[in-house]
């Protein structure tokens, strides 16, 4: 068999109807080159090892409280060495800060910026297996009192705030608020950003502790690990459950371990995996619609197979003939299906959240162009087997004696009906996602915040902190700069909190016993939120009092220690009571007195209103004065943010203005994920709610065409242009209305993937289900209705002499 020849042949063929084949490959290249791009994103996420050795041996752990409240309770420093040294279930064990990654001010080159660092054990890589790419990670030595510091970027701020410079190693960092210079040792490959969000890792010990024997230091730590061999995620977890319980006989607590993958991709896997699913329908509806024009053109040419037929060529030659044809449009569609992948994954590097991790390993290689030939592959068995099985079956003798084309028969009918009813269906599940994952995105960005953000800018202070040594020099820094930001013009309101907006809870927690209760009761109560504020937080952030009164100028110290809480905070520790004059003992035994409640505001998570307290400044005894400002302004930003930087200058030498944005600025690292979430989803559910009507419209053309002669013999007895296309139109709406109604009881079966990634709207939401339904209904009665139109209009006599 001459295969040159017949690609050639075939090539020819497709030539003599380039609008059909541009056609047909252009829709293929839809398809393929948006499920390229998801492998491409899929490869990089979820399937590509990270920069680790055995990743599925590596787990995360920490402590949580039985009852739910709180589900990530660290460490200490005595307790991780203790635990390090009688654990049964981990080959190596090491160790990071609580809080994660966290912002502090550096210098580069003089010029100040913000990096998140985070603290983690001398043996930190070596129990990931983890090794850099550039000199060398953290060692034990580093991790010790008295330790040189040194510092280890990962790739993206190596990248992005040191030019990629291939001698970094040896250059020193300044970190500005302790006044250390710490000397860079190593670059880490991309993809390895653990904690999430790090741009430098240090050793914790010689930055936490001035000793062995400190015991005033935060030690507050989560374990990561390898597994032994035989030893189970659920098994670390329940050994370390067992150590919690004998440590802290006060709390009921248990362990709590997570594979090490699950934690670095975190919400993106569910996403991911979301995406891929869609990819593959999309995919799926795009082999469809293309089946269903082959099918359509080879239906049109049984006259042509029939001759060929019987001329002597086999069914075998035929059937090789029309698939190298349909695998000759699935390169060009292929080729083509690159090209858009490349565009896709290009945009959604440009317009995805930092927040994505992993973010620099999406790009187009090997791998992804491997996946785009299966794709290819695959589409071309998919959309060009069964066109060509169906042409190659033509009864010759029949078709030559019947002197016509062949109309078509009932049973091919049928087959292209139902590849139409499949492709909506299918349209109806990604629809129904994208519907309802976008009425999530909406509800997040409509959430009512409990306060007014205009004109609310959040501002992070650099301080050195060998010049503000001790929690009473720092008391008195942010008093000053307070005073010195109330005299500022343009600025209404100002106060100090501990946190920036959305940084969850890490490191500002706690619980507290209620009068009365015994600590077995009190383990059992949920963890808050905490903050430290002045009385002009409230009417800074605009919040209600709904009872008692907010703090004032004399809850200072010497006076009764006093609380503001939050509705909820009310709501879980007083259910049935009036909060006001409650009293919280805290760890320690120091009794606050509950003065006010105000209303719940949305500032740290944005999901939720988690229960909050509010601590007076001047009462506070926390172990450092915070350094971060809520500022209500009556200017713009762009207009304001110069003069904050001069005042606190003016006021406090040293002290600089590290960053400082409106608060709309830091809702987009909340909404980032979902705006992209639903973006991707009706970008897939268009594109495959529009080649579902195309293919709906062209299987009702093909039908108009091929049933000429009936539909002129019902106009000669008598049958009205109108009462053809109300015929035509409601065999149509049947196929499509079939279609949608298998779509919505596929929808109902599988949307349960869904639930991770909505807020605020039912994976079974009857709204958007029936919304769905009457869209995708409209749209293929609105892409049945030309063709339809045009079968009135048939003469009857000239369809009567056609000969099909």
């Amino acid at each position: 068999m001459n295969f040159s020849r017949i690609i050639r042949f075939g090539t020819r063929q497709w030539l003599r109807s380039p609008g059909f084949a541009a056609a047909a490959a252009l829709t293929l290249a839809l398809g393929i080159g948006l499920a390229t791009a998801v492998f491409t994103v899929a490869d990089a996420l979820l399937l590509r090892p990270l920069p680790v050795a055995d990743q599925s041996r590596l787990v995360t752990l920490s402590g949580a409280l039985a009852n739910g409240s709180a589900r990530d309770w660290p460490l200490t420093l005595r307790q991780t060495r203790e635990f390090v040294r009688q654990t049964h279930t981990l080959r190596s064990t090491g160790y990071y800060a609580y809080e994660g990654a966290w912002p502090v001010a550096v210098r580069n080159d003089d010029k100040l910026t913000r990096l998140r660092r985070a603290l983690v054990s001398g043996n930190f890589f070596a129990v990931l297996g983890a090794r850099a790419l550039l000199g060398r990670g953290l060692e034990p030595s580093d991790d010790v009192i008295g330790a040189a510091p040194v510092v280890v970027l990962s790739h993206r701020a190596w990248r992005s705030a040191f030019g990629g410079d291939p001698h970094i190693v040896g250059r020193s960092l300044s970190l500005m608020e302790f006044a250390t210079t710490a000397r860079i040792v190593g670059v880490m490959p991309p993809g390895l950003e653990y904690p999430k969000g790090t741009d430098f890792w240090s050793p914790f010990v010689p930055s936490r502790l001035t000793s062995e024997n400190d015991t005033t230091a935060y030690t507050a730590l989560d374990l990561v690990g390898r597994l032994t061999p035989g030893a189970t995620v659920a098994g670390a977890a329940a050994e370390l459950g067992t150590y919690l319980e004998q440590q802290l006989t006060s709390r009921k607590l248990r362990g709590r371990s997570r594979p090490f993958t699950d934690v670095v991709l975190g919400n993106t896997r569910p996403a991911v995996l979301i995406f891929s699913a869609a990819a593959a329908l999309l995919l799926l509806i795009t082999c469809l619609d293309v089946a269903n024009l082959l099918l359509a053109r080879g239906l049109s040419r049984v006259r042509e197979i029939a001759v060929r037929g019987a001329l002597g060529g086999s069914r075998a030659q035929i059937l090789t003939q029309l698939m190298m044809e349909n695998a000759t449009l699935a390169v060009v569609g292929g080729v083509l299906g690159i090209v858009v992948a490349i565009v896709c994954v290009s945009a959604f590097r440009a317009f995805a959240p930092s927040t994505v991790p992993l973010l620099e390993r999406v790009h187009l290689n090997g791998s992804a162009l491997a996946g785009a030939l299966a794709i290819t592959t695959l589409a071309t068995l998919l959309f060009g087997l069964a066109p060509a099985v169906v042409t190659s079956r033509s009864d010759a003798q029949e078709v030559l004696r019947s002197g016509t084309r062949q109309s078509s028969s009932r049973r091919s009918r049928v087959v292209r009906e139902a590849l139409v009813s499949s492709q909506l269906a299918l349209a109806t599940l990604l629809l129904s996602a994208a519907a309802l994952i976008g009425r999530s995105f909406m509800n997040l960005r409509d959430v009512d915040l409990g306060f007014d953000p205009t004109r609310v800018v959040v501002a992070e202070l650099a301080i050195r902190y060998d010049e503000y040594d001790d929690i009473d020099k720092q008391m008195r820094l942010v008093r000053d700069l307070i005073q010195a930001l109330r005299a500022t013009h343009g600025v209404a309101g100002v106060s100090p909190v501990v946190a920036m907006p959305f940084s969850g809870t890490g490191g500002w927690t706690g619980s507290a016993r209620r009068t009365k209760q015994s600590p077995a009761e009190a383990a059992t109560n949920p963890v808050f939120n905490m903050d430290v504020v002045t009385p002009d937080y409230f009417p800074t952030m605009g919040l209600r009092v709904l009872r008692g009164r907010p703090l004032s100028d004399d809850d200072r110290t010497g006076a009764e220690r006093v609380i503001v809480v939050n509705e909820t905070m009310a709501r879980l520790y007083w259910p049935n009571e009036n909060p006001i004059g409650q009293r919280l003992f805290m760890t320690g035994g120091q009794a606050l007195t509950v003065v006010g409640v105000v209303d719940d505001i949305r500032y740290r998570e944005l999901r939720q209103a988690p229960p909050s307290v509010y601590y007076a400044l001047a009462q506070s005894d926390f172990p450092f004065a915070p350094t971060s400002f809520v500022i209500r302004t009556s200017a713009p930003e762009a207009a304001i943010v110069p003069t904050l930087r001069r005042a606190i200058a003016d006021a406090a030498p040293g002290v600089e203005l590290a960053t400082a944005a409106s608060f709309e600025h830091y809702m987009e690292a909340p909404l980032g994920q979902p705006r992209l979430n639903a973006f991707l989803l009706v970008v897939f559910a268009t594109s495959a709610a529009l080649l579902a009507a195309v293919g709906l419209s062209g299987v009702v053309a093909t039908t108009v065409r091929q049933r000429r002669q009936e539909l002129a013999i019902r106009m000669a007895l008598g049958a009205t242009n109108g009462s053809i296309q109300r015929m035509i139109l409601k065999q149509a709406l049947l196929v499509a209305v079939l279609g949608v109604a298998i779509g919505v009881g596929a929808t109902l079966a599988t949307n349960r993937a869904l639930e991770a990634l909505l807020y605020g709207v039912s994976r079974s939401d009857p709204v958007v289900l029936f919304s769905v339904a009457a869209l995708l209904t409209g749209i293929a009665g609105l892409a049945a209705l030309v063709p339809a139109r045009r079968s009135g209009k048939i003469g009857a006599t000239i369809a009567l002499q056609s000969d099909g």
